[in-house]
């Protein structure tokens, strides 16, 4: 696991972005150049506008975590919010803070989900119209749910980055106005009331665990938090194959990477967002990365063990905490950040996790064609009680022998110590246990 651990400067004052600079008015867009300052005074009144709109989400503890880290440790849980996750608070926030000219132009977001279903809701409830560009190949549900929050979907480009395109040209041709998903104050502000609530519900929390992409909620809990409790420590956590922020944080600035790549795309950002990454910098105590398979294991347990279904971003902290345990002074508490998940990528992710946890195994194996060998394999498995998902059996194959016939199998078993039982069982029933 790698990790980041910025320095903070002594004359960054707790709850700043750093040095003292004036911020645009609500609503308009950042000045090039310039960082404008995210103050704990407007997180405060971003929590206001947000009373009866936004839901003050649960903390829930989980035993299994806290028995691993050796100290409570409670989730956040922003997959229970409305829209299925914290997207809402700074769109919210973000449009409401336009003014009546800029309200009647509209507004456009580009998002492959979360961020789209919360700029829908948001502009549904402060009676303006939004067009949100997805990618075509936008997950169908996520797709109808943006629709169903009210707004005008336009599908275009294969990734983000042409959607994303597609919708700042859309912005100059109609003047609608571009709702960005993580690099503008009045977002920033609006994710940090996360923090504010955590504080209130957990006031002796020592280690608050997120998620980062470009950087929005991460940037917007460390000023609430720091502000009022300097003391407690900011971890912010990346997928390894979309980690900008550590090469970023080591740069000064922010640097583009290359083709991200995690099955997490609520955090598959390829470059942090300016206004979040000068917080992150000061505020945001360390930034780690997890792997795949982490997440995926992750899932699952937020699954079986919580009862709590989260998208692969949202289970990213736990990801960091069953990476490494030790590394976390409590109480710590994870913020599941969304639950907004495709089926169809959650019985892949789901599977995946299962065989990183030992319990799934697959494997190829020869055996001698003739009647009754599949019989007597399956036999050998039953008897170590390994449960057979799936067989695929091929005997035509130009690298088999005459009287070769190779199996594909799929187990679901006991866990990694069972995993190494069945191979050895069948090696030593003499089968040839293919790599």
């Amino acid at each position: 696991m790698a990790d980041h651990t910025p320095q903070t400067p002594a004359s960054a004052a707790p709850g700043t972005a750093g040095p003292a600079t004036a911020a645009p008015a609500p609503g308009t867009a950042e000045a090039p150049g310039v960082l404008p300052a995210v103050t704990l005074d407007d997180i405060h009144g971003a929590q206001k506008l947000l009373s009866g709109v936004s839901r003050s989400t649960v903390l829930e503890g989980s035993r299994f975590l806290s028995g691993l880290v050796g100290s409570p440790v409670h989730f956040k849980c922003e997959n229970l919010q409305r829209t299925g996750s914290f997207k809402i608070r700074g769109a919210y926030v973000r449009i409401a803070g336009l003014s009546q000219e800029e309200r009647s132009s509209g507004v456009v977001a580009a998002s492959a989900g979360n961020h789209a279903q919360g700029v829908a809701l948001a502009a549904s409830l402060l009676g303006v119209h939004s067009t949100v560009f997805m990618p075509e190949g936008a997950p169908l549900p996520k797709v109808a749910a943006t629709r169903d929050y009210g707004a005008e979907v336009r599908l275009h480009g294969q990734v983000v980055d042409e959607t994303l395109a597609a919708a700042q040209q859309y912005a100059q041709e109609t003047g609608a106005v571009f709702i960005h998903p993580f690099d503008h104050r009045d977002i920033i502000a609006g994710q940090g009331t996360v923090g504010l609530e955590i504080l209130e519900q957990c006031p002796e929390v020592r280690t608050i665990v997120v998620g980062i992409g470009g950087g929005g909620l991460a940037a917007g809990i460390a000023v609430a938090v720091k502000a009022v409790r300097p003391d407690v420590r900011i971890v912010g956590v990346q997928a390894a194959g979309a980690a900008a922020y550590p090469p970023s944080l080591a740069a000064g600035r922010p640097v583009a990477i290359e083709s991200p790549a995690t099955m997490a795309d609520g955090i598959k950002v390829g470059r942090p967002g300016d206004v979040p990454f000068g917080i992150i910098g000061e505020l945001v105590d360390e930034v780690r990365t997890v792997s795949e398979d982490a997440l995926s294991s992750a899932l699952l347990l937020c699954l079986e063990r919580a009862k709590m279904v989260v998208e692969p971003a949202g289970a990213s902290p736990v990801a960091a905490l069953l990476s490494e345990p030790g590394a976390f002074q409590g109480p710590v508490v994870a913020v599941l950040s969304g639950g907004n998940v495709d089926p169809l990528l959650m019985q892949r992710i789901l599977r995946h996790g299962m065989a990183a946890g030992g319990r799934y195994l697959s494997l190829r194996l020869r055996l001698t064609d003739r009647p009754g060998a599949l019989a007597t394999l399956l036999g050998v498995l039953s008897g170590m009680d390994a449960n057979v998902l799936d067989v695929q059996h091929v005997r035509t194959d130009p690298r088999l022998g005459i009287t070769e016939a190779e199996v594909e199998l799929h187990l679901e078993t006991q866990g990694p110590e069972h995993c190494t039982e069945v191979g050895t069982a069948l090696r030593e029933a003499g089968y040839t246990v293919i790599p």
